[in-house]
Order: C-alpha cells, then structure tokens, then sequence
C-alpha cells in the first residue's frame, strides 16, 4: 500500500522469525531502505538479500547486540549514512527464559532483563538522537501480552515487558515535543513462529509438565479468538503505527491477542 513511502527504517532481533517479517513489511509499504540488525550476521544477510531480491527496496545487514552501546550506536548512524534519515525503529530484539521463581536461575533473570529492557533503552536512545534532530521519527517496541499480565513460570519476561510498557509511556512524553512517536505493540501467542518452534514449547512442555501438543492446546484455548498470533496479525498493526495514519497516537501498548487480552 506504500504507507512508509521515502522512509528508512531499522528492525533490530531481523534475521528470523517475527523481525525478518516486519522487516519484509516495512520494505512491501515502500521504505526506501531497511536495515536488519542482529547477531547472527550470516542470517541477517540472508533475509536482507532476500527482502532486496524481492522488493527491489535496498538493505542493510549489520552485527549488532542491543545490549552493547557502541554496537547500537553503530547500527543507527550507518542507517543514516546510508539512507539519509532514520525515520522508523523496531524495537523487536528479546529473549525468554521461563521458570518457576523457586528455581529461576538469577543470570537467567539477569539476562532477560537485560536484552529485553536495557536493549530497547539503548535502541530508543540512539533513535531518539538521531530523530530529535529531524524533528519527526517513529520509534516501536514489539513487545508482549506478557507486558498487562503476569505470565505463569515465566516472571522475568513479564517483568522485562511491564518495564517495557512504562519506559514507553515515559519517552514518548520526553520526546512528543520534538516530533517523535513511541508506541508498542504487544502480540498474543505466536504459535508458529520461529521462537516458539526453536524454543518456547519445549520450555513450557518441561515446565508445565505438558507434551508439545498439550501446550500448544491450552494457549489456543485461552483465545476468544481460537487461534494462535500470526506474523501478519503483529505487522498489519506496527506498519500502521509507523505510518501517519497514526500521527496521533503515542505512548500506546496496542494489543493483538485476539481477545485473550483487553486493558
């Protein structure tokens, strides 16, 4: 539909699964240039020549570990020498690590919070200096149902996103004055995607004492809706915010969880 027209944007956690998605999306509504951020490189290379090959929007791959200042710093000032702004920034890095808080491994929980919370402060920082100056920008965490509610066994990622939700609300006062939006969105279960098929339900098979396939029913039941998130559900939602059809929304924790979430 090419909302996102002569924008640039940036999508850190790019290389699979729900990034590489908004990643192709930014590029389909007509970003002129779309950088994918993440560790593994080799991966990120792929999807962006992928996303090139296929949309004819040139982009950018580049190594990044959103808990390293100098490596998020990096990524936005070589979005811009190579784009000319930095225009929309996904916030989409995290991780998870569930476990009963009994037996919850402090680095575990130190983790978490660590890519999650402290990895969107440094990706929105280094946004936010870059967009202040153009007087305009957009800046969107992907963040989770598990932001409004506590999440059974798995509290340091529910606390990483309720942080994420506040740290939203308060930079988008900070930074309204200049011209910039900062919203989140918070997904519901994203039942095939690439997290919870590498990771997510074996966790919870363990931890719930579940097979696969039990887990798998019990997160379907649980939605009015009767189905699973999809990538296309999350992205329908962030390429709205990112356009000007939203110029009037910041600070907003928008749901897409078919229901099983309300506030």
């Amino acid at each position: 539909m090419n909302r996102l027209t002569g924008r640039a944007a940036i999508v850190t956690g790019a290389a699979q699964g729900l990034g590489e998605a908004l990643a192709l999306r930014l590029a389909q509504e007509g970003c002129k240039g779309v950088t994918l951020a993440d560790m593994n490189i080799e991966l990120a290379q792929a999807a962006a020549d992928k996303i090139t090959a296929e949309t004819g929007v040139p982009t950018l791959a580049i190594k990044t570990n959103v808990t390293v200042e100098a490596d998020v710093t990096a990524m936005v000032q070589q979005t811009k020498e190579k784009f000319g702004s930095v225009d929309i920034v996904i916030s989409n890095a995290g991780i998870l690590k569930s476990g009963d808080i009994v037996e919850m491994d402090p680095a575990a929980f130190s983790a978490v919070l660590n890519v999650n919370l402290f990895g969107y402060f440094l990706t929105a920082q280094a946004a936010a200096r870059v967009m202040v100056e153009q007087k305009q920008g957009v800046i969107i965490q992907i963040n989770s149902k598990s932001g409004k509610k506590g999440s059974f066994r798995n509290s340091a990622y529910a606390a990483s996103k309720f942080g994420g939700i506040g740290f939203t609300q308060s930079i988008a006062l900070d930074l309204a004055p200049h011209g910039v939006r900062v919203n989140a969105v918070c997904p519901g279960n994203l039942l095939d995607g690439t997290l919870w098929q590498q990771s997510l339900y074996d966790q919870y098979a363990k931890n719930q004492g579940l097979s696969p396939d039990e887990v798998r029913k019990k997160y379907e039941s649980q939605v009015p809706l009767g189905r699973g998130c999809t990538y296309d559900d999350v992205c329908n939602v962030v390429t709205f915010l990112a356009s000007d059809d939203s110029s009037y929304m910041t600070g907003q924790a928008i749901n897409v969880t078919g229901g099983q979430e309300m506030r």
